[in-house]
């Protein structure tokens, strides 16, 4: 979250604060550390896709996951970045929807 953005001030709006309250209440933990097994308190309203300024993606509800500030400010930001998701589930399978492991096989 860049100072300088012209969208910057819409993280300080009542509808913000209310936004990411009730996305922090609904799903308290961090989603990136539940699907690795691990239970770690979120403080972070995360935008799934990132908004880039835009007002309706912002404030849509269904675009909010609830992350920790470890995974916001690491993995999160590798992610938009790269375009890969990091990490393992619980199996010790890769969490990237993308990866080859987690493509279907077409029928041979």
């Amino acid at each position: 979250m860049a100072t300088g953005s012209s969208w910057h001030h819409l993280y300080k709006t009542k509808e913000w604060y209310r936004l990411r309250w009730a996305q922090l209440q609904k799903e308290p933990l961090c989603r990136r550390c539940s699907s690795q097994g691990r239970t770690v308190a979120a403080g972070i309203a995360d935008h799934i896709k990132a908004h880039r300024g835009d007002v309706t993606l912002f404030f849509d509800a269904t675009n909010l996951q609830s992350l920790c500030k470890l995974c916001h400010d690491s993995a999160k930001q590798r992610e938009e970045k790269s375009g890969v998701v990091v990490g393992c589930d619980v199996n010790g399978l890769p969490i990237d929807p993308n990866h080859h492991w987690n493509r279907k096989k077409s029928p041979s």
